[in-house]
């Protein structure tokens, strides 16, 4: 199934901040734009360096720009297409803080 992404705009404001990201970013737009899904143990064999947050949580972490950034999404799969919901974006040492407050499981935009 394909992707829908919710909130791409999100990337795009983040990009505006970091500029150094902005061709990490858009390799991995382009790669959401192509993906196609069926389950979500095919989200880390897609994305490079994806994870999926075990304790029955639908979030999947993306490692963005060879270890430079992070982005937390939610995951739906439905009958049509797979949605990823941005929940947090920011860099790796930001991702860190957030994990050691166990906050990566919650945290929204």
């Amino acid at each position: 199934m394909k992707v829908h992404l919710i909130k791409k705009k999100t990337v795009s404001d983040f990009v505006e901040s970091h500029s150094n990201g902005k061709s990490d970013f858009d390799k991995w737009l382009k790669l959401v734009l192509i993906a196609d899904l069926n389950e979500p143990s095919d989200i880390p064999k897609l994305f490079a360096g994806a994870d999926l947050l075990g304790n029955g949580f639908n979030r999947v972490i993306f490692n963005i720009g060879g270890n430079k950034f992070r982005l937390i999404a939610s995951y739906y799969f439905g009958s049509k297409n797979v949605r990823f919901y941005i929940k947090w974006i920011g860099t790796h040492s930001e991702y860190d803080e957030l994990c050691k407050q166990s906050k990566q499981y919650f945290i929204s935009i």
